[in-house]
């Protein structure tokens, strides 16, 4: 007998028939992503919260990557795990809405975040001596006023009005849509919008600064090998620490690329691909494609703090109870003046 997620079988969506086995295997596997997201996050935005050496430009915008994946694993998967599972929506219309618009709103910002990092890693290895003239306190509160209002007017605004189904109504009323479902439905025009909006601009910036900050430190790296040795021993000695700060940077910034790419890639070359296929591409592999995008919210606190001493200092801290102490705030959680 064919399961339904609504009283009205003709116009409703139909219940997933995995067994219960696969069905509890799957919501392992998704609540131990979620509770990895939330911890790993709760720990970065608690560290740069408290400890005040922490507060600096750099830091703040990593701190607001982590509240917006914080939110993403809290207020978003839960409701996705459910709905990827038993392929029906129990919440109602109106959260359906909501869900989206919030799913969509925090994971382009997350992403947008990622380019925006790597634009003030790029100033800080490429021109070090003005990093701090042009990466103030304010040109970073900018940045993270863009990167969560603008995908904030995005998804709401596209979602609330129906934006993304216009010039494919006949095709989602008639083959898409149904009672107990929430499915995240791009026309043609909406999905291109999205594709260059969420993933192909801010991706391409990412891409660009790697790329010329690696060929800037491996120009540097050249440069110092090519003069004699005698002014090679003095320069090694001056730039020894800087000339490991790019390498550290550019392998830094160059996992993060691989891991959104991998990551984002697959959902986003299919959102932009099923509208020109008449949504021929399964809704199971397109959940599958959703979980595998919600898992750079959770190795970004791994990529952009575990990668970093002071997160590790601050870690423990933290672990040991150390933080509940008279001025723990202050801390010395790094050694040298860039944390």
């Amino acid at each position: 007998m064919m399961l339904v997620c609504h009283s009205v079988m003709n116009i409703s969506c139909v219940e997933s028939s995995r067994s219960h086995d696969v069905r509890v295997s799957l919501y392992s596997l998704m609540v131990i992503i979620i509770l990895t997201t939330l911890v790993g996050n709760l720990i970065v935005i608690i560290s740069i919260s408290h400890f005040k050496q922490l507060h600096t430009p750099t830091n703040w915008l990593i701190h607001s990557m982590a509240l917006v994946d914080f939110l993403l694993g809290c207020l978003v998967m839960p409701y996705s795990m459910v709905r990827s599972v038993e392929h029906c929506w129990y919440f109602g219309e109106i959260f359906c809405k909501i869900h989206t618009s919030t799913d969509i709103m925090l994971s382009s910002a997350s992403i947008f975040h990622l380019s925006f990092i790597s634009i003030d890693r790029y100033y800080a290895v490429c021109d070090p001596l003005r990093y701090k003239a042009r990466m103030n306190i304010w040109v970073t509160f900018v940045m993270i006023f863009i990167s969560w209002s603008v995908p904030a007017l995005l998804a709401f605004g596209m979602i609330f009005m129906e934006l993304n189904i216009k010039g494919a109504e006949e095709m989602y009323c008639k083959h898409i849509y149904c009672k107990g479902g929430c499915a995240v439905f791009f026309s043609k025009i909406t999905g291109v919008l999205a594709f260059m909006i969420s993933f192909y601009i801010p991706g391409s910036i990412m891409l660009c600064v790697y790329c010329r900050i690696y060929f800037i430190a491996k120009g540097q790296a050249r440069s110092i090998k090519g003069t004699s040795q005698k002014l090679q021993t003095g320069l090694e000695e001056r730039n020894g620490i800087s000339q490991s700060k790019e390498r550290k940077a550019a392998t830094t910034l160059g996992i993060v690329l691989g891991v959104f790419l991998i990551c984002w890639c697959p959902f986003f070359v299919c959102t932009i691909m099923d509208p020109f296929l008449n949504y021929t591409i399964p809704l199971a592999l397109n959940e599958a494609l959703i979980w595998f995008g919600y898992l750079n919210s959770t190795f970004n606190p791994m990529v952009y703090a575990f990668f970093y001493p002071w997160f590790r200092r601050a870690l423990k801290i933290i672990l040991f109870g150390k933080i509940f102490q008279k001025d723990s705030s202050r801390c010395k959680v790094f050694l040298d003046s860039n944390p």
